[in-house]
């Protein structure tokens, strides 16, 4: 880890700035004063300081003072161009933070231009942008990508003297951050003196954020003679060419922020009891509704799209005070989410139930109360949502959460004694991807010709590309420049070109602007535009085309649905008519009882750090007196007929039920890890005769059924880490995950391009295109680029493996099996969700459609189904 280096010397304003403060019956705090003084020393800085505290005036201030002293902007050449670059990762903070930075423009009286662009911002607006440069540009990461790719940035951005980046640990560690590490790098070559500045209210490790934000020392390429000598000992993505230089993260001065008043954070346990399984929170929307009631403004967070859907129907079927609700996240219309965040401005909302689209730094000013409906899953998106409550550092926010199940109960305990001791989720090293790369070299060559020698000083300046070596760069520029060995026939590939003096450059002007249609990170499912269905034409002519416009849903969730078929979207119920080209055509329903009650978004992972706080938690039994006395008496009858696990092992627990037998595990390691894990044990059960029959997972447990008892096997055996080499390599060739992998990693590179100049390719068309490729690589050129690419891919992401394997190793000898009569009280959870996920094996398929009622009196029955009353069961260290 870098040094962390010592706070800055605080700053005195400019006396226009400190009557500023004064007028406003404000003091400065010590964190803005450091960062002007940071900034006055040319340093770059990271603050971390607590929602509310003044960050964002903090990153800005000292552009501020700069612009304030400057005098009048020249119309053109030195200093005309933009002076500060924010950059943040969502749209609405954008927006956000432009309204609000105009205050103290205004009240000071400052000659300073200030605008804003984002995917939303209309052409004629980017157009003058660029022929008039504000001072203080206000953006996104994808946006930089694409200045990266024009003609000319590199006198755009000439006069650069800061990058502002919000909520940076939101965006550093996946690709987005790639990228943006990458437009950083282009940035310092246009401006080298341009200052770096991050800012962040939830990190757990600093010096992480401050190495990928420093611009790193080159290492020198290597000769011929050293390629031999190195070649070999390590994989070309990872080989160094030698000592590495020091990290950078002593180049960025760390600011930290005073601590605000303590959140207040509560669980609610609806009538005093906590349902056993769940995860919607539904059971308590009526103590929710009442505390909307109470409340001036309330955010309702859910963690999927389809809950906030699900929750927002709940609260209107019983809004007999017909309170103003709104909804709000990412499927929506943009122009629906503008008119949600303007009444919310306004204050004429009462509450909104919203996804992560609003969980970043938005001051939307009246919000008293956030309402987190099921487990936040991480401290660290909990600490950010609590913040969007007062948003004013000297106030405590209220924060209500709602566990669904008595296990998200445990979770929500959990994170909330982590919002305490101000403890976040723990975030791994990361390493730069190739398709991501591969993107921005293309961006390059489309805004100027670069050499080799240059392109290899400039990336590997960036922390996530810091350790790439000289040939995996070459491999990358190929690729870009040919597709790869297997591909370079064709001429649709040939994207760069050599000009006379050696330089690469785009091929032609289409190529070019086919790539800056297709910049950024961001790969969703392909989309269909819900519009509302429209009459057109008379008699046999009458046909049906798409008027009004409420949103957006991915392609594969309509492929069931047959005309007629009803489903909920945007809090109304929709009838489906039919797809005509890239629209979903609806109507309004009669029946206000949708025949398809939901539709899908992404789940987020349960962290590594909440995690071992809920299995440490589960094992204290002194920790349980914080519990609600149902919850306690759970946990007791756990351990009274079966065991408790252990923080630092594994309960497996089998059992037979009806004619089968079941397989129940206590990994706490979250649905990605657990579903991959089942995937690989059930091969191995299937080669060991078992015939398992399916699987369920949870974030807490899985469960695994099969035709033959269980309680015999050799469980060290079966779960050996050695599952993670040849039954997951023979896992990966059966399935279409590798293929849907390698769609994105082609998207990303640029490699197939979806939007081209007056068309847009279908998700289907997409696919048939990738899953073409995909075959010829794998048939002819197994190693490259993107086939390894996305092999890394689902590694980290679908597939969790490096999780898996250090719960594999952590659990080694340290299994405890217990051996039951029937289900212990943890399993009902993981067994109502049976019906929902089925694996094949050499077995049939088997769906049991279980109620939780009727499974919990099972589990609550004195008499053990075959078993004397009273029997213990037999437990196995």
């Amino acid at each position: 880890m870098s040094h962390v280096t010592p706070d800055a010397a605080p700053a005195k304003l400019p006396p226009l700035f400190a009557d500023w403060f004064a007028r406003r019956g404000w003091s400065p705090r010590r964190h803005q004063l450091e960062m002007v003084a940071a900034a006055q020393a040319g340093s770059h800085a990271l603050l971390v300081a607590p929602t509310g505290g003044g960050k964002t005036l903090a990153g800005f201030l000292p552009s501020l003072i700069d612009l304030a002293e400057r005098g009048p902007k020249p119309e053109s050449g030195p200093g005309s161009g933009v002076h500060t670059l924010y950059l943040s990762p969502l749209k609405a903070l954008t927006t956000d933070v432009e309204r609000n930075l105009m205050t103290p423009i205004r009240e000071i009286g400052l000659n300073i231009h200030v605008e804003s662009r984002t995917g939303d911002t209309k052409q004629s607006k980017r157009q003058r942008q660029r022929d008039f440069p504000p001072d203080i540009l206000l953006t996104t990461p994808e946006q930089l990508a694409l200045f990266c790719a024009w003609e000319g940035a590199r006198a755009y951005f000439a006069d650069l003297k800061c990058v502002v980046l919000d909520e940076v640990h939101a965006i550093w560690s996946g690709k987005r951050g790639d990228l943006l590490s990458l437009g950083l790098a282009r940035l310092q070559q246009f401006s080298p003196g341009m200052r770096r500045v991050g800012l962040s209210a939830t990190i757990d490790d600093p010096d992480l954020i401050r190495d990928w934000l420093a611009p790193h020392e080159a290492p020198p390429p290597l000769g011929e003679g050293d390629r031999e000598a190195v070649e070999g000992d390590l994989p070309p993505h990872q080989a160094s060419p030698g000592p590495l230089p020091p990290l950078g993260g002593e180049l960025v001065r760390l600011v930290k922020g005073d601590p605000g008043a303590q959140a207040v954070v509560d669980v609610l346990v609806s009538e005093g009891r906590v349902p056993w399984s769940g995860h919607t929170g539904q059971h308590a929307i009526p103590e929710v509704y009442a505390a909307i009631q109470r409340s001036n403004l309330a955010l309702i967070f859910v963690n999927t799209r389809w809950q906030s859907e699900f929750v927002f129907q709940q609260l209107w079927a019983i809004n007999d005070d017909n309170l103003p609700i709104g909804l709000h996240h990412g499927s929506l219309a943009p122009e629906q989410r503008r008119k949600v965040e303007a009444a919310m401005a306004r204050g004429d909302l009462r509450a909104v139930v919203c996804t992560s689209t609003l969980d970043l730094g938005i001051d939307w000013g009246d919000v008293d109360l956030v309402i987190q409906m099921a487990a936040p899953k991480g401290s660290s998106r909990l600490v950010q949502r609590i913040g969007r409550a007062n948003h004013r550092l000297d106030e405590p926010s209220r924060a209500l959460l709602v566990p669904a199940s008595r296990f998200e109960l445990l979770e929500c305990q959990a994170a909330r004694e982590a919002v305490a001791e101000n403890a976040f989720d723990w975030e791994p090293m990361h390493t730069g991807t190739l398709d991501t790369l591969a993107q921005h070299v293309m961006g390059l060559a489309c805004s100027e010709p670069f050499t080799m020698e240059a392109l290899f000083e400039e990336v590997t300046s960036c922390g996530p590309y810091r350790e790439l070596t000289y040939e995996t760069l070459e491999e990358v520029v190929d690729f870009v420049a040919t597709g790869g060995y297997a591909l370079r026939t064709y001429d649709r590939f040939a994207r760069i070109v050599r000009d006379r003096e050696g330089r690469w450059k785009v091929r032609n002007q289409l190529v070019a602007q086919r790539h800056r249609m297709n910049v950024g990170a961001i790969v969703t499912a392909g989309t269909l535009n819900l519009k509302v269905a429209q009459r057109r034409g008379g008699g046999a002519s009458k046909r049906l085309v798409g008027g009004r416009k409420i949103g957006e849903a991915e392609e594969w969730y309509f492929e069931p649905l047959t005309p007629g078929d009803t489903f909920v979207f945007a809090g109304q119920v929709w009838a489906f008519q039919g797809i005509t080209g890239m629209d979903a055509l609806v109507t309004h329903a009669q029946d206000k009882d949708p025949k398809i009650p939901s539709w899908g978004g992404s789940q987020f992972p349960l962290s590594t750090s909440l995690a071992d706080r809920v299995r440490t938690m589960v094992e204290d039994r002194d920790h349980w007196r914080v519990l609600p006395p149902d919850v306690q008496e759970w946990l007791e009858l756990q351990e009274q007929r079966s065991l408790i696990p252990r923080a630092d092992s594994m309960l497996i627990e089998t059992f037979p039920r009806g004619s089968r037998h079941f397989l129940v595990a206590y990994p706490f390691e979250g649905r990605l890890a657990h579903t991959t894990l089942c995937m690989l044990l059930t091969r191995r059960l299937d080669r060991l005769g078992v015939g398992p029959l399916g699987f369920v997972v949870t974030d807490y447990s899985l469960a695994i059924w099969s035709i033959l008892p269980m309680d015999e096997l050799d469980f060290d055996a079966l779960f050996q880490p050695d599952m993670l080499g040849d039954d997951l390599e023979a896992w990966l060739e059966e399935s279409f995950m590798m293929k849907r992998t390698f769609r994105n990693c082609a998207l990303v590179s640029g490699l197939i391009e979806r939007r081209q100049p007056g068309a847009e390719k279908t998700g289907r068309q997409v696919t048939f295109s990738t899953d073409l490729i995909y075959d010829v690589l794998r048939r002819h050129q197994p190693d490259h680029l993107l086939l390894k690419t996305a092999r890394a891919d689902a590694a980290s992401g679908l597939l969790d493996v490096a999780r898996l394997g250090q719960l594999l190793m952590r659990i080694q000898g340290k299994l405890r099996h217990a051996a039951l009569t029937r289900a212990s009280p943890f399993c009902v959870p993981v067994l109502v969700q049976i019906g929902r996920e089925r694996v094949g094996g050499g077995a049939a398929e088997m769906i049991l459609d279980e109620s939780a009622e009727a499974l919990i009196a099972e589990v609550l029955d004195d008499a053990e189904p075959g078993a004397e009353p009273g029997a213990e069961p037999e437990l196995a260290a």
